[in-house]
């Protein structure tokens, strides 16, 4: 009965005439880059951060989080048509739904991937507001040694489960720990590695980290790929899937929900492994495997509904720890601090109507998405022909305002293009920016949570394997460790990202 109240308070704030609107905002730009490769949703809520110091909270984090799930919609629409994955979690789309495509069944694809997707977002969004609030209750009993405890836990569960190589992805987080610390000592007041650069006493903002690594770099990525004009096609056919497609899709959507909503909680998870394991697992149980990469309707139904279903839990650990999840996650926590909200679980008690608001559009969000991408599938196809040189110049101008728009500082601009020019050579190097993003957001937290561990216990180090939930997380993090270090695990980790690569 409390849920229902929570989630009536919930729709009554995302009902409003300005949220529906910044939901529908959301939603189209989410489908817009999912439509359109090489863009994503990392670099485009990078870019729009800036824009949310003018917002109301609530419709801030709406419109960000409707772009976030709203690429994984848009992004199958292309993977299908086109064979051009227009987000990372449509990778896996291509194999079985480009190929129905060129069965004559483009049409009925696109429906499975988006009546798979809306249904494992609403089952998502449900699994969301039911086990948040008792989430939010164990965490109001952690203390800084079980916050510090699960913050490792999360960093190494990222690189755990970051693609490539193992080595780089550590680097990176200890690179991004290490910028972290850029600035004024919060306890001592007194300036650190800042070089006698003023602009550096406030520490690096995350912002310009992640609009440079992420949106300069990708610019400079696309920009020198030969620009692959695509043959479009805008005969879509019926949009029904038949009897035998709906028999074989449905109990794969049905997997694929489960798995992506488990997997979506899980620190560095989210929708770009959710849909590589859910592929995997159809393709094991199947009785004709032979089938898969031939347009097997499961291995579309599978998929899709795994990396939406993972797009929304993800926000679990979010709302109720405050402990990012992935790089998206970490840009939502940047979003929250904009407007002095402190992530985690007093978020729900002190900001309700934030909470459930937020929740609550989620299934608006999964309602529009779905308006967007049956009936209008020729516009988006149509946005194809848009050459990326033409869009280039108008993302670098949105990108240079918004990082000045920031502090009105010329700094920050040549502080992100320097970080765009890095993001670019660690492209070239195949090392992920993701785990860097989430080592400068939770780096500061994890200093601040170990100072007062160790001010509380006075100065006793043991006091972060005595507390039974901060050992236990510990625990975790070491099986984590020595699990991956095994050789076949090793191996079989690889082996999932082999296609991403």
């Amino acid at each position: 009965m409390e849920l229902l109240d929570h989630l009536m308070l919930g729709f009554g704030v995302a009902f409003t005439p300005e949220n529906l609107a910044y939901a529908l905002l959301g939603c189209i730009l989410g489908t817009l880059i999912g439509v359109l490769p090489g863009i994503g949703p990392v670099p485009t809520i990078a870019m729009l951060l800036p824009i949310t110091y003018v917002l109301p909270p609530v419709a801030g984090l709406i419109m960000l989080a409707g772009i976030y799930y709203g690429a994984q919609y848009g992004g199958s629409t292309t993977a299908i048509l086109v064979a051009l994955p227009g987000e990372t979690s449509a990778v896996v789309t291509v194999l079985d739904g480009h190929q129905m495509a060129r069965n004559g069944r483009a049409g009925a694809a696109l429906a499975i991937a988006a009546l798979g997707s809306f249904f494992a977002g609403c089952v998502a969004t449900l699994l969301l507001a039911a086990f948040a609030p008792p989430l939010a209750e164990v965490a109001f009993k952690f203390g800084p040694a079980e916050y510090f405890s699960l913050m490792c836990l999360g960093l190494v569960g990222a690189v755990v489960l970051a693609s490539g190589s193992l080595p780089k992805a550590i680097s990176m987080i200890l690179l991004g720990l290490l910028l972290g610390m850029v600035g004024t000592d919060v306890n001592s007041g007194v300036a650190r590695f800042d070089f006698g650069i003023p602009e550096l006493q406030d520490g690096i903002d995350f912002a310009i980290v992640a609009m440079g690594v992420f949106g300069f770099a990708e610019i400079m990525t696309n920009l020198e790929q030969k620009e692959n004009r695509v043959d479009i096609t805008d005969k879509i056919g019926s949009l029904y899937p038949n009897k035998e497609e709906f028999k074989e899709a449905w109990p794969a959507v049905l997997r694929g929900t489960a798995l992506g909503s488990a997997l979506g909680i899980l620190p560095g998870g989210g929708a770009v492994l959710s849909s590589f394991a859910s592929y995997t697992l159809e393709k094991k149980i199947a009785k004709e495997p032979k089938r898969f990469g031939k347009g097997h309707p499961a291995g579309l139904a599978g998929p899709e509904s795994a990396n939406n279903a993972a797009a929304q839990t993800s926000f679990i650990p979010l709302l109720t720890l405050g402990i990012p999840g992935n790089a998206v996650m970490a840009l939502m926590v940047g979003a929250m601090t904009i407007h002095n909200i402190q992530p985690g679980p007093q978020v729900m008690t002190s900001h309700p109507e934030l909470f459930w608001g937020l929740i609550a559009s989620m299934w608006i969000g999964n309602l529009m998405l779905v308006i967007l991408n049956l009936p209008l599938i020729g516009l988006w196809v149509k946005l194809l022909k848009v050459p990326y040189r033409v869009l280039f110049p108008a993302i670098l101008v949105f990108c240079t305002i918004g990082v000045y728009s920031l502090n009105y500082n010329t700094f920050d601009i040549m502080t992100t293009a320097a970080f765009g020019v890095i993001g670019y050579v660690w492209s070239k190097l195949k090392c992920e920016g993701a785990p860097l993003l989430l080592g400068l957001v939770l780096g500061p937290m994890m200093e601040e949570n170990f100072r007062r561990a160790l001010l509380l216990s006075r100065g006793d180090f043991t006091t972060f394997i005595t507390r039974p939930l901060s050992a236990s997380l510990l625990a975790a993090a070491l099986a984590l460790i020595v699990i991956v270090a095994l050789p076949s695990i090793r191996k079989k980790r690889d082996e999932t990202f082999v296609e991403e690569g």
